[in-house]
């Protein structure tokens, strides 16, 4: 039997029942890309379930406001996706009539969508024989092959995709791709794969050259930046606090947040309540401040990490534009934001 049957036959054997998988309706499927471009699916399908059953059609999550798909999508990260989605799907209702781009060329010029999404859509709404290439793609072939091609460069993603365009039956693009993705994400997987029960345990070039742990070859390493955040946590008589929108392009893009102290390094009580007292709530006197957690919450982004503390400032008299806590939590915060909001 060959890899690409072979491989088909491990599927249709071991697949996940996944809610997206029971279609060919491109929208269930794309927002399904979406949400799966960097998270697992054990986590990214409750999101998805949740969006669905918010937003049956293309033209519900059309209309919906920013602040309803930023606060459904709260706790999966990269938030330009969200962003995105919903600029994608505006475009696909008013410009499109809600219909879907058919083609991989057409379906890559939308917002949001690259290569690798277009690629899954085309294949599997309209059995369009492009291949998938992913970072389980990947894995599965320079091991099973042995390519030593660096994934990091420019031109890895054109070679890989020549190679699994080759390896796939023309007739059945949707069934292929599906397999090798689950493949990956299920068998070939990144550490210490169980290769013993590996249908290709006698056929796999990386396992017979003992190589399996340094395939696929990756030079990139990306730089981990520190970042220091003090949200400040207002009380005022009322018991009503103030949060603000982050409207400056980097991460967590019109989100909302508490007033923010970001230092270069950890900074100790004296600093920050100094800042407090000269820079901010000039209407109202600070009666207090004091730490709600000594240690920062250490919040791993992937290209830089968040050390996190809050500290509980009481103010005299009533704040201007305060918010009670039930409207709080209405509002789409940073995962972190939230949870620190739940537990207080």
């Amino acid at each position: 039997m060959n890899f690409s049957n072979a491989l088909t036959h491990w599927y249709l054997q071991n697949n996940r029942d996944l809610p997206w998988r029971n279609t060919s309706n491109p929208y269930p499927i794309w927002l399904s890309e979406i949400i799966l471009q960097q998270t697992r699916v054990a986590q990214g399908t409750p999101y998805f379930l949740s969006f669905m059953n918010a937003f049956p059609t293309v033209f519900d999550l059309a209309n919906a406001n920013e602040e309803q798909v930023l606060k459904l999508w709260q706790g999966l990260g990269y938030y330009s996706r969200a962003r995105n989605l919903h600029k994608t799907a505006q475009f696909i209702a008013q410009e499109l009539s809600g219909v879907f781009p058919d083609t991989y060329k057409d379906l890559l010029k939308l917002k949001g969508v690259g290569e690798y999404t277009a690629a899954a859509i085309a294949s599997f709404s309209y059995n369009e024989p492009v291949p998938v290439v992913d970072g389980n793609v990947f894995r599965v072939l320079s091991r099973y092959f042995d390519i030593e091609t660096d994934i990091a460069a420019a031109s890895a993603k054109k070679e890989f995709a020549a190679f699994a365009f080759e390896l796939m039956p023309k007739d059945k693009p949707a069934l292929f791709n599906q397999a090798i993705m689950e493949f990956g994400a299920l068998q070939c997987v990144p550490k210490s794969p169980n290769c013993g029960v590996c249908i290709f345990n006698t056929s796999c070039a990386a396992l017979q050259k003992k190589k399996v742990d340094q395939l696929p070859v990756n030079s990139k390493k990306q730089k981990v930046r520190n970042r220091f955040f003090n949200y400040l946590v207002v009380a005022d008589e009322n018991e009503n606090t103030i949060i603000r929108k982050r409207t400056a392009k980097g991460i967590w893009h019109n989100l909302y947040e508490f007033p923010l102290i970001e230092t270069e390094e950890p900074k100790d009580f004296d600093f920050i309540a100094k800042q407090i007292q000269d820079k901010f709530f000039v209407n109202n006197k600070v009666i207090s401040v004091e730490e709600c957690n000594e240690k920062s919450v250490v919040h791993k982004l992937s290209h830089q990490h968040l050390h996190i503390k809050f500290w509980k400032v009481r103010l005299r008299g009533a704040i201007e534009n305060g918010i009670n806590s039930e409207i709080l939590k209405s509002f789409p915060f940073p995962i972190v934001i939230f949870n620190f909001i739940e537990k207080n």
